[in-house]
Order: structure tokens, then sequence, then C-alpha cells
């Protein structure tokens, strides 16, 4: 086997300010890194071209918890899956992110994954990125230049590709709106029986009930495309229309009228994808409703 050539820093900077700075020092030689359970795997393998250092962004005051701040909740990037899941107010306010993030990998790999990374990643199928996508979340990109918040949909760029520059940005944070009175969401994962691989499909809801209506709804699936996906036809197709199964089912039509499933000879075949769309996100949709109805969650 080829040896691969490994990084020969790593850095842990306390602020943000400082992560910026050795990234700027090494002139694209340095890349970030949060829990690294994908980059280092992947970089053993030589799917990553060689850098001299890592900037650990986990560590950076300020950046490994949860709160609250101008009516959103907001994520560090050093905040870990385990963390999430655990977490009283993301499981009262953005359910469908707890349920996305406890899925992923087994306990050692949420235990020191972060969800900036699995974003940063950008893997079409990236779980916690499905949850966030359909509470409609924003990510806080930082640069020499400052920081600005952008559409997390806005991010991807190709498989395992994003526009935010690992080499020059960090994600410092991440948000969404919490649900509120009548608000609901809900998150579920098909996978193969180990658990511990991508899913086959994976997709989130947020759904708004006023009188028994639909009066606002979210979808995000994965993987349907080379990007993670907001199920727009199909939202539309909910927006305005009764919370009944059989307005579920006509969202899950449309949703599929507008991807290409992918074909694939070891994980599922296009047909099987289909049929786990058609099955469980009317369960997700009901699931999410449900939650709003009983008074948000």
């Amino acid at each position: 086997m080829k040896a691969v050539r490994r990084w020969q820093h790593y850095y842990t900077p306390a602020t943000v300010e400082e992560a910026l700075d050795i990234l700027e020092r090494y002139d694209g030689q340095a890349r970030v890194v949060g829990g690294g359970t994908d980059l280092l795997v992947e970089t053993r393998r030589g799917l990553h071209r060689p850098v001299e250092a890592m900037v650990d962004v986990t560590r950076i005051d300020g950046l490994d918890r949860i709160s609250e701040e101008d009516g959103c909740i907001v994520i560090g990037c050093g905040v870990t899956h385990s963390k999430i899941v655990k977490d009283p107010l993301i499981i009262a306010h953005g359910t469908c992110l707890a349920e996305s993030c406890g899925v992923i990998g087994g306990p050692q790999v949420r235990n020191v994954g972060t969800l900036a990374g699995n974003v940063a990643h950008a893997l079409p199928a990236g779980d916690g990125t499905i949850g966030l996508l359909a509470l409609g979340g924003e990510i806080e990109v930082a640069d020499q230049a400052g920081m600005r918040w952008i559409p997390l949909g806005v991010s991807f760029k190709a498989p395992g590709k994003s526009f935010v520059n690992r080499f020059t940005q960090i994600v410092t944070r991440l948000r969404f709106r919490p649900t509120g009175p009548n608000e609901g969401s809900a998150h579920h994962r098909v996978m193969r029986p180990q658990g511990l691989c991508l899913p086959i499909i994976s997709m989130g809801a947020r759904v708004r009930i006023d009188d028994g209506r639909i009066a606002d709804a979210r979808i995000s699936m994965g993987p349907v495309g080379p990007v993670p996906y907001l199920a727009e036809p199909a939202m539309e197709v909910l927006n305005g229309g009764p919370a009944t199964q059989a307005q579920f089912d006509k969202a899950a039509d449309a949703a599929l009228e507008s991807v290409e499933l992918r074909q694939s000879k070891y994980r599922a075949s296009r047909g099987y994808r289909e049929q786990m769309v058609r099955t469980w996100l009317p369960v997700i949709l009901e699931r999410a409703s449900q939650r709003a109805a009983a008074g948000g969650s």
C-alpha cells in the first residue's frame, strides 16, 4: 500500500481570530478539522490532498455550547452530536435535529463528531445536515473579512464539496428558529441492518398547523442528488392543504417526481429507495403534525 503523507502540525486555537491567523499563515497548506470522524479516515485513504497542518476548532472559547440568541437556537462548531441529542432545548424545539444526530454512526462517533463538521463535509445524506435543513438552518462563516450568516441550503456545491473554503474559512456556528406552538418536526433514516454506514434514505420535516390545515412545511431529503435536497414541490403540495394521510401521500408523490433517486449495487436499488420514500415520508409528516397538534416540539 502506498504511504500517504499526513499533516505535521496540529493546532487547537482558543479564538476564531487565532484559528484564522494560522490558516492565513499556512496559505492553503492547513485546513480546518472538527471532530475528524470523516476527515481523518478519508485522509488516511488518500482522498484529500496532503496539508502541513490541521486546525482543530472544537476548543475555541464559547463555541462548545448551545444557546438562545435573537430568537434562534445557536449551536457552536464544537458541539458534538451526543450533546445535541441530549439537549433539552433542541429536544423540545428542534426535535428532528435531535433525532437525526442520534442515528449518526455509533456512540463513539457521536461523542466526538460535530454537527458543524457534518455540515462542512457536505455529503448528500449527512443525517445532521438533513435535520438542520428541515428546520431552515443557517450557518455562520468566518474569514479574514469578518463573519456572516448564510442559509444552509446555499452552502452545498457537490458531493463532499462545500462553498465554505476549508483552507481559509471556518463554520463557527449554526442556528435555526425553534419550533413554537402548533409546530412540530420529525426525522427518519432508512439504513442497512448494521446501522453504521450512510443511510439509504434520510428525510426530515417541519410543519406548522393552523385550524387543521398546514400553514407551512419544509421537507429535506438525501441522498436524492448531488447535495442535500429541500423538496420544494412536495412543500407546495402541503402548504394550505389539510393535515391528512391523503395529503401526505400526495406530497410523497410530488417529492419523487422532482428527484432522481440513486441506483446502487451495494446499498439499495432505485426502486427500493422510491418505496422507502412512499412509505416513510407520510409517516414523518404525520409524526410532525401530531407533535404540532400536541403543542409543538
